[in-house]
């Protein structure tokens, strides 16, 4: 048995407009949420949930961001961020890498908007 706590993933789910995207992040009753947004793309969060576990996470964003331009709302449910990307313009993807990105990470398909359906239909934020 290792005495390393590991800690644990919330869900995490995303969605885009050109200016901007969106991160929910669920965990119900979060504790010393932290969360930093760095101008290359890099959105760490960590949060302490329920029961005293660590939740933790960094993701490495298809673009660059404005930092002052992030907002995180903290929730009794989720963790809503909105994140400004530093150039409007649609991303093909939330990473960088090209990999699969983790199991954790999901498309919020109750925000997504296709790029030609943005003028018209999304305007909820």
């Amino acid at each position: 048995m290792s005495s390393v706590s590991e800690s644990c993933h919330p869900e995490v789910l995303w969605a885009q407009r050109s200016d901007k995207v969106f991160l929910t992040i669920a965990l119900p009753d979060a504790k010393n949420v932290s969360v930093k947004c760095e101008p290359e793309g890099l959105f760490s969060f960590s949060a302490v949930g329920v029961q005293g576990e660590s939740f933790d996470f960094s993701l490495e964003l298809y673009g660059k961001i404005v930092p002052e331009g992030c907002k995180t709302n903290i929730g009794l449910r989720n963790i809503p961020c909105s994140i400004q990307k530093e150039q409007k313009g649609w991303w093909k993807r939330i990473l960088k890498s090209e990999e699969k990105p983790a199991p954790y990470l999901k498309v919020d398909w109750n925000k997504w908007c296709d790029e030609d359906e943005e003028s018209s239909s999304c305007k909820f934020i």
